[in-house]
């Protein structure tokens, strides 16, 4: 190895020790866009965030101009503000339908071994001035992490942790009702579901709160991830409330909570269903899944033509007993890190920055719903689908006797002469 090479091999360490340390930072930077802002010139980053994060109605995003009480909370309790616009084509016979939607990624408040009740109060506390920023800026429907009011615990198959768990209209319920109430804004709520009437069945649950402080409906998890450390299937199973979108006073939203990302058919099951904007509360890890994290929501927002959040813990959990999870590694206390890295996605194909990789944080983003429109008519995308093609071939696999559709070259395995 000649000088030139052991150069780069010490920078290419360095970096990799460094984009590790354990504030989860990005080499000593909040997020990949942060790092790309500072190390680029202003003409090559210009150009680079053209093709990572697209163009809106044919030039880059704007920001919002926050009031100065929201960014006064944000330096308070230091979390990461940050605020962006999608615009749509005026059109001759729609007036524009803009609505301002929120994000929040928050770490936990206090460490796993602290007796449940004080946790579940202390992230109360910690999301009220994040909560009261939304409100002092305006937002009209705001989103919180999956299972916001606990830590995610779920990797430990422990079932102490059942106790975080609370009826629809339970405490984290009531909770975020006052504030709906007081900021007239729609807020979903995520959170670990026990069904009273139902045995005590526990369920991964989001509840949608109307801008009346009233219940509109809530709901259920449909896929559950068996994958590493995520034994969620210990806890809950798969939700029975199918793909619901509901009808707010800002327009008409839905859930796709955390694993459901990665299927490409629930997705399309609420864009069928209507939905405007389409909600990711997540919880994952960046060994896991931070190279899928920019893309699958980006991907769904451009395909059903809507908007999407997604929306990721931040901070690393550390439980009070080691576990396994039957893949050969050794015992461990923690997940790992959780990214956040919290965004928007539009049908256009563009997106904004994400949030802190690992503060808390509050997104803000206004949203013209008539783009919605616009790009199905442009693609087309409805009109040219072939349901009844994958209707067929999907009541065909569910049979017992399906045979993939497979035409095998006749030549392929004749004994050659």
């Amino acid at each position: 190895m000649d000088k030139i090479e052991e150069d780069i091999a010490a920078k290419n360490g360095n970096l990799e020790e460094s984009s590790s340390t354990k504030d989860g930072s990005i080499c000593g930077y909040e997020s990949l866009h942060h790092l790309l802002s500072v190390n680029l010139k202003p003409h090559l980053y210009k150009e680079v965030s053209r093709l990572l994060i697209g163009l809106n109605c044919g030039k880059p995003l704007e920001l919002i101009a926050l009031p100065e009480s929201a960014k006064a909370l944000s330096s308070k309790h230091d979390f990461d503000l940050q605020a962006f616009s999608f615009d749509a084509d005026k059109e001759l016979v729609r007036e524009p339908r803009v609505v301002r939607v929120g994000l929040i990624q928050n770490s936990v408040a206090l460490p796993t071994t602290a007796p449940l009740l004080d946790q579940k109060r202390a992230i109360f506390q910690k999301l009220k001035p994040i909560i009261d920023s939304a409100g002092a800026s305006g937002v009209n429907i705001l989103c919180l992490q999956e299972a916001w009011m606990m830590p995610f615990a779920f990797c430990t198959r422990e079932k102490r942790w059942c106790e975080f768990a609370e009826p629809v209209d339970g405490e984290s319920t009531q909770f975020l009702q006052e504030h709906a109430r007081k900021y007239n804004m729609v807020i979903i709520n995520p959170i670990l579901e026990r069904d009273v009437n139902h045995g005590e069945t526990l369920w991964n649950t989001a509840i949608i709160i109307g801008n009346h402080g009233n219940i509109i409906g809530k709901h259920r998890k449909n896929h559950i991830p068996r994958v590493g450390d995520f034994n969620e299937s210990t806890y809950y199973m798969e939700g029975n409330t199918g793909h619901p979108v509901f009808e707010t006073a800002y327009g008409k939203i839905a859930v796709n909570i955390c694993y459901g990302r990665h299927h490409p058919l629930n997705w399309l099951a609420f864009g069928l269903n209507g939905a405007e904007i389409v909600f990711n509360p997540s919880a994952t890890v960046g060994e896991l899944s931070e190279p899928m994290w920019p893309i699958e929501a980006r991907n769904a927002a451009i395909a059903n033509s809507y908007f999407v959040g997604s929306i990721n813990r931040v901070g690393t959990e550390t439980f009070p007993n080691p576990f396994t999870s039957g893949d050969g590694k050794p015992q461990h206390a923690d997940f790992g890190h959780f990214y956040g890295s919290s965004h928007f996605s539009a049908p256009d194909a563009s997106c904004t920055p994400s949030l802190s990789r690992y503060k808390d944080g509050l997104l803000i983003s206004d949203m013209d719903l008539n783009l919605c429109r616009q790009l199905k008519d442009k693609w087309g995308f409805r009109m040219t689908a072939r349901y009844e093609l994958y209707a067929d071939l999907l009541a065909c696999y569910l049979k017992p006797d399906f045979e993939p559709q497979v035409i095998s070259d006749p030549l392929l395995h004749k004994k050659s002469l």
